[in-house]
């Protein structure tokens, strides 16, 4: 990555001073005063180096004071959010673009202001500002280990409250709505704490903290122990702030900002590059100092991920189609190439491994552990192989090929029971890894277990850009089978990796969506989330939620008020070591009153379904305890049909290994998601996805739920559902037109054009309104860039405000928006009678596309209009320019080709000397290039020369070599572009030598050998060019004018 420019202007004292103080936390005072350029290129050394940053910006006056941050940006920020939004006019209908600025545009310009306000007032160090702005995302600051709780216990100590008054109460009860607060503050705990302080302030008025002085006490606390050192920081605050500004510092704490803004936003309005550098780094600190300079551009190879750097990981997406068919679509399937992988959800914690050869330490390789909130866990997990007291690189060394030099793993770590060989519950992962870093060799013990999915970077290749299917072939590669032999059954089976301490997490590759029904029962009869489904044609997209890996979980029904309470009549044997050990069990329905009288036995039941999610450690141990020595091997040739009757007839479906009589068993209460036909047992019926919520040890074997009861049950809901949509309809019919109603996600499947409509927020009310008093009419299919149903269409228009028809309206009032792709019989008849526009669906997407929750375009011609008015095809002329560009919407970098291809070549076109026209008109007093950067350096020639202080290595010699080149091109395309001309020897016609570098020894040797070649060539009339440093080309591109030479001469 090239070097950014040096900032030519010295801080003043106050911004010295402060510099120091809310730094001292990040940098050494060596670093602190460090004052020479230090190429960016350089970053892999310096970090090795423990130098970090040396050629970071510095502010050149204080910061501002806090107050203004949340008067400037933050309450502005809300007040575009909490706007109230107007309702649409007919003017959308013809397409007339609005002059008013939207939401998102608001909010840019918002925190546009407050960065050009920063840098012209303080400085371009906007870290200080970005940490408060984003406290969530700073990885440089630790955790404070405060919740509301603690904090309310320290706001009623400071403010010397008792703890049983009305405010004290409230302070500590903040999730309680209370008699004086309105209701909104229940649940708000910095505003139940700004209710309060607001009472009792020492400030009465915004005081005088700055946001370094906020940051040094931030930093204070993040490294306090106890509640004393705690109370003494919020002291400080609360001594020196008013109650708004402790409401924000309470927030800032909690890292809950909620303004409306992502940081996203943020992050692309500081630099062009900034969201890309973060998705690679985690870093706000290498963000803000890095990219300082508006001008500078981050190279391809810097946005890529580096070794030792925690990136932004790509993540599931969660769907909840209608049909696993319909959750299929959003992976893209093509039409030679269909497949889909199905993995299992691991209960644990995203973890990024990196591993990089380095000599300097025992084992030879160095490993960071990153998780995805960038929390750096290599303290735990360990950082060479020969570390003792790690959890896991302990475990590694025959883990990888020998030719892996460095490598970048995603997975899960999840914690593993040996014992039983099962997956154990999240919550016990870090003490399972804190043991197994005291476990001496041999131990036994919950142990992490790293599943690896991806691959990411291997031997100085960055692999994010390959497809999952390579990444993965890649993956198999470089870690090595190994034998393991299976301690029960004696048999070896190979697994890749070091087994239950690394492996690759296994997946299902398939092209049918039947396949994942039978999975996602699997894992959740173990006690698994759900399951992933990936595309395996995708790249890896850092930091990005897509449909790209989609999570499925069961959706459970909530019908039922009550859950499901039956008896257990059956159990089955798990896997593995579970394989002795009943894993999930057979719950049936007890036989009613008719049944007995019929000659049934009492305790008879039906099977009805099997379940085996949901259980923990202590419920399995639970159903031990009171079943223990009341089970019975199933004989299938002899069941034990006058307690259990099967489905299936004489084929016995789903047969447990082990039977128990309902009357020795115990009841489980149960949720699923919804019950389904099913002849594997014997009612008939089954629950889909059951889980376990508790065990009814309360209840006895003949309170659980009976044939008639869940009959009676089942009816009755589906009465309710009846009902329901009886009223739904009829609610229908008497609503008012304007009257809002909840709408259900949609998701409709496209190329590139993809729209994604979820249920609205109050702030997405323009994604809600977007089509707010329009009437459509679909008459056909949707055929570009994907073939989208009628129906697909119409939910779309619905989930956006619009009004959907099903006929064409006679009434030539019932203004009407027509939309089909294609001459169908009932389009052509709508155009034959004329004086009607057909809209093409791609109008329909391409608004709802559009940024801050869509916007009403102008039509573009071909591409929206599939027969157009006379009238309309005049407005179209004036919405696109003669190459189809329109000037209302963004387009693709496809779309950009297609302009071009069908853009006529110009040929012969007789030359036009710019510079020759621009001075012409300044001669006759027309100077239209005053101002212009494309004519700042004109008439004047420049020679580089370069002054690099001699490199202590010869690899640090070519990377300062490379860095320096740069920064010449750079500025030699700066002086081209503005009509300069450059040498590449020195000649009279040279006006100024450009020295390129830091070096003062080395500079004023290129000074005294210009001056002596100028002295060579006086006698032919030359001139003496000024020899200045690089800093003055830089600073006349910024500022758009010739500054003068004296600030930058070469001493």
């Amino acid at each position: 990555m090239s070097q950014p420019p040096k900032p030519s202007t010295e801080p003043d004292l106050e911004a010295v001073e402060e510099d120091a103080r809310q730094y001292a936390a990040l940098l050494s005072d060596s670093e602190l005063q460090k004052k020479r350029v230090c190429p960016c290129s350089l970053w892999p050394i310096i970090l090795r180096c423990k130098t970090p940053f040396s050629n970071r910006p510095r502010n050149i006056h204080k910061t501002l004071r806090f107050s203004e941050l949340y008067t400037a940006l933050f309450d502005q920020l809300l007040r575009v959010q909490k706007k109230p939004t107007g309702p649409a006019g007919r003017s959308k209908l013809r397409g007339a673009p609005s002059t008013k600025l939207s939401p998102h545009e608001q909010k840019r310009h918002v925190i546009g202001s407050f960065i050009y306000r920063w840098r012209n007032e303080v400085g371009n160090d906007f870290y200080p500002a970005m940490r408060l702005i984003l406290p969530d995302k700073d990885s440089d600051r630790g955790v404070y280990g405060l919740k509301e709780n603690a904090i309310g216990k320290l706001l009623v100590k400071l403010m010397q409250i008792d703890k049983n008054s009305e405010d004290g109460y409230n302070l500590l009860h903040w999730r309680l709505p209370s008699q004086t607060f309105a209701a909104r503050m229940a649940g708000d705990f910095p505003g139940r704490c700004y209710e309060i302080l607001s009472k009792r302030p020492m400030q009465t008025e915004p005081g005088p903290m700055t946001i370094a002085d906020v940051n040094e006490q931030l930093d204070k606390l993040s490294a306090a122990s106890g509640e004393a050192e705690n109370l003494e920081i919020f002291r400080v605050f609360y001594n020196n702030m008013c109650s708004e500004e402790m409401l924000w510092i309470i927030r800032i704490i909690l890292r809950q900002m909620r303004v409306g803004a992502t940081e996203k936003t943020l992050l692309n309005l500081w630099h062009r590059d900034a969201d890309a550098l973060f998705n690679v780094s985690s870093s706000l600190r290498r963000v803000c100092w890095e990219l300082w300079d508006p001008t500078f551009s981050l190279s391809q190879e810097d946005a890529g991920i580096t070794l030792g750097q925690c990136f932004q990981p790509q993540l599931a997406q969660f769907q909840m189609p209608a049909s696993f068919e319909r959750i299929v679509k959003y992976l893209r399937p093509e039409e030679n190439d269909s497949e889909f992988w199905i993995e299992e959800k691991l209960d644990g914690e995203r973890i990024q491994m990196h591993m990089t050869t380095d000599a300097t330490i025992p084992g030879g390789k160095r490993f960071y552990w990153f998780s995805r909130k960038s929390k750096d866990y290599t303290y735990l997990y360990g950082d060479n192989f020969e570390q003792r007291d790690s959890a896991m690189t302990k475990h590694l060394k025959d883990c990888f090929d020998d030719r892996v030099e460095n490598v970048i793993l995603d997975g899960e770590m999840i914690t593993w029971d040996p014992e039983n060989d099962i997956i154990m519950p999240f919550g016990t992962l870090k003490t399972a890894a804190n043991e197994e870093k005291r476990r001496s060799e041999g131990e036994k013990g919950y142990q992490p277990f790293f599943c690896v999915f991806d691959l990411l970077h291997m031997n100085g290749h960055d692999l994010t850009r390959y497809t999952l299917r390579d990444r993965r072939a890649a993956l198999e590669r470089i870690i090595k089978p190994h034998k393991h032999q299976n301690e029960q059954t004696g048999e070896e089976q190979t697994v890749r990796g070091v087994f239950r301490r690394l492996e690759i997490h296994n997946h299902v590759a398939t092209s049918s969506a039947d396949d994942i029904e039978p999975a996602l029962r699997d894992v959740i009869n173990r006690s698994s989330e759900g399951l992933v489904l990936k595309n395996p044609r995708s790249m890896y997209r850092l930091n990005s939620r897509n449909d790209d890996w989609l999570k499925v979980k069961p959706e459970y029904m909530n019908e039922f008020g009550e859950a499901l309470d039956c008896v257990i009549i059956g159990g089955y044997y798990g896997s593995g070591k579970r394989g002795n050990t009943l894993a999930s069990y057979l719950c049936g329905l007890r036989a009613s009153d008719n049944h007995i009288q019929a000659g049934a036995r009492r305790e008879k039941c039906w099977s009805f379904f099997r379940v085996g999610g949901g259980f923990s450690a202590d419920d399995y141990q639970t159903v031990r305890h009171h079943t223990e020595g009341k089970w019975h091997a199933w004989d299938p040739k002899n069941p034990p049909t006058e307690f259990i009757e099967l489905g299936g007839s004489s084929h016995q479906a789903e047969k447990p290994d082990m039977w128990i009589r309902p009357s020795e068993s115990i009841v489980l209460e149960v949720k699923a998601a919804s019950v389904a036909v099913s002849d594997s047992f014997a009612k008939g019926k089954t629950l889909r996805f059951p889980r376990l919520r508790r065990i009814r040890l309360d209840k006895s074997w003949d309170m659980a739920l009976s044939m008639d009861e869940f009959d009676a049950l089942n009816a009755r809901v589906d009465d309710e559902v009846k009902r329901n949509k009886e009223m739904t309809v009829e609610n229908r019919k008497r609503a008012h037109p304007t009257a809002k109603r909840a709408r259900r996600a949609l998701v409709v499947v496209g190329a590139e054009d993809e729209v994604t409509i979820r249920k609205p927020s109050e702030a997405d009310v323009a994604n809600v309104t977007l089509f707010s008093g329009l009437k459509f009419c679909v008459m056909s299919d949707a055929m570009k860039p994907l073939k989208h149903t009628k129906a697909e269409l119409e939910l779309l228009i619905k989930a956006h405000g619009g009004i959907v028809r099903q006929r064409v309206s006679d009434s030539p009032d019932d203004i009407m928006v027509l939309v089909a792709d294609r001459k169908v019989v009932s389009v052509a008849s709508a155009i034959k009678k004329g004086g009607l526009d057909v809209i093409r669906p791609q109008w329909i997407l391409d608004c709802i596309s559009q940024p801050s929750g869509g916007s009403i375009l102008p039509y573009e011609g071909a591409r929206h209009l599939l027969h157009a008015t006379p009238i309309t095809q005049k407005q179209v002329s004036e919405t696109i320019d003669i190459f189809g560009d329109s000037f209302a919407r963004d387009i693709s970098i496809e779309e950009l080709k297609d302009l071009f291809a069908s853009m006529p070549k110009v040929e012969d076109a007789s030359t036009f000397e710019r510079t020759e026209f621009i001075t012409t008109l300044a001669q006759r007093g027309h100077d239209i290039a005053s101002g212009l950067k494309g004519y700042l350096f004109n008439g004047n020639t420049v020679l580089f020369r370069q002054a690099a202080a001699s490199a202590i290595s010869d690899e640090l010699s070519v990377t300062l070599q490379a860095s320096l080149d740069r920064d010449q091109l750079r500025l030699e395309n700066y002086v081209r572009f503005g009509s300069g001309r450059v040498s590449d020897s020195f000649h009279n016609d040279v006006t100024h030598v450009v020295v390129v570098g830091d070096d003062p020894d080395r500079a004023s040797e290129v000074k005294e050998s210009v001056r002596k070649q100028a002295e060579s060539q006086a006698n032919s009339g030359g001139r003496v060019p000024v020899v200045v440093w690089s800093e003055w080309v830089e600073d006349c591109w910024r500022k758009s004018m010739v500054s003068g030479t004296d600030m930058y001469l070469i001493s």
